[in-house]
């Protein structure tokens, strides 16, 4: 009888999966629409009877010998050398003597983008020699069969946000605290962020409930919190952007929250957020890694707070950091025009909150 498997649903796919998963990408009507209205705009309109079969044929030569997750994984690297040329000015790493090749490490990251904070933590471990991370992400972004096909073939795993009820919620996170921790055993790294979703207003903190979900497998196993904790290898990752492609309409939201109670995210929102992060200026950008968080704790809340400490400390600001917290003296002639220009270009009701997202981890590096 063929063993079970618990974490089918949720898990990333084997390499014996990557071939199906790319054969029906190339027949999504709706994944060949996209790429169709992307690359030829509003000739798609009268002329797709010919450039979506095109298109499927394009990518069946492009694809035919991808037969494993390695060689998705080696042609995402060479889109991320074009983006990082496109759309930064040039990324840095710190922190990685900390790690050892072969060990799994539980990376909790803060979160300003929905797809290269794991992307650029990809980057720095792939070319220093490191495997790459299975990546957590949640079900809301995956409303498309393709979007979850495109994600499950580049070593992501779902977080189901959408269960419900008491009894669905804890099946779903006991599965998801069983599959961090198999993988961390099995040398296989994770990354994850801090809290549910991305820190909008600039300020960094974990959630202890993540933690608490990460413990469920060490309390199912009669550990305490600290002992199954310290096997995780939690590394506390700092993300820094000098410039967020998606700050206006962060400010846009946190504004709406605040004067109307609510904000109502259209439907194409989260897909528009990750192609302006992808595509977007974001200046420099640096990566650190913290040191693995062993010991220091006994619960939820003291890890959460190391957690905090490191990614504040290592987070490296820019003069548009320096400057929305008026720290003047910290930024050039040059760096402060600039960002006197940039500002100029956010409408007059979201300046405050706009200032607050880049000033925000400048007041948190004076609480370590």
């Amino acid at each position: 009888m063929a063993e079970v498997d618990r974490f089918a649903e949720i898990r990333p796919y084997n390499d014996d999966e990557v071939a199906g998963a790319i054969e029906r990408l190339v027949q999504d009507d709706e994944f060949i629409g996209a790429i169709a209205r992307y690359r030829f705009g509003n000739l798609v309109g009268w002329l797709g009877w010919a450039i979506r079969p095109l298109i499927r044929a394009v990518l069946r030569r492009k694809w035919a010998g991808v037969t494993t997750v390695r060689q998705v994984q080696l042609g995402v690297s060479r889109y991320m050398e074009h983006m990082i040329a496109g759309s930064t000015r040039g990324v840095t790493f710190s922190g990685l003597e900390h790690l050892e090749p072969g060990k799994g490490y539980l990376f909790v990251s803060n979160h300003r983008d929905i797809a290269m904070d794991p992307a650029f933590v990809n980057w720095g471990l792939f070319n220093n020699g490191f495997d790459t991370v299975r990546i957590a992400i949640g079900d809301n972004l995956l409303r498309k069969p393709c979007a979850t096909e495109l994600m499950k073939l580049n070593k992501s795993f779902i977080v189901k946000r959408s269960a419900k009820g008491p009894r669905e919620l804890m099946k779903t996170l006991g599965d998801l605290s069983a599959y961090i921790g198999e993988s961390l055993a099995g040398g296989h790294s994770i990354w994850i962020a801090q809290k549910e979703g991305r820190a909008k207003d600039g300020d960094d903190r974990t959630d202890p409930a993540i933690l608490k979900m990460f413990y469920m497998e060490g309390k199912k196993q009669k550990l305490a919190f600290a002992d199954y904790m310290a096997r995780l290898n939690i590394v506390p990752v700092s993300i820094s952007y000098e410039c967020d492609p998606t700050d206006l309409a962060k400010a846009r939201e946190l504004y709406e929250k605040a004067h109307h109670g609510r904000y109502e995210k259209g439907e194409f929102e989260d897909i528009e957020s990750i192609v302006a992060g992808i595509v977007g200026q974001k200046g420099r950008v640096h990566v650190a890694f913290g040191a693995p968080i062993l010991d220091g704790f006994d619960d939820p809340d003291g890890l959460a707070a190391l957690i905090d400490r490191s990614i504040w400390s290592s987070y490296h600001l820019f003069a548009n950091n320096f400057l929305a917290a008026g720290e003047r003296d910290k930024a050039s002639a040059e760096e402060a025009a600039a960002y006197a220009e940039r500002l100029d270009k956010v409408p007059t009701e979201l300046r405050d909150l706009w200032r607050t997202m880049y000033a925000k981890p400048v007041e948190n590096s004076k609480n370590i």
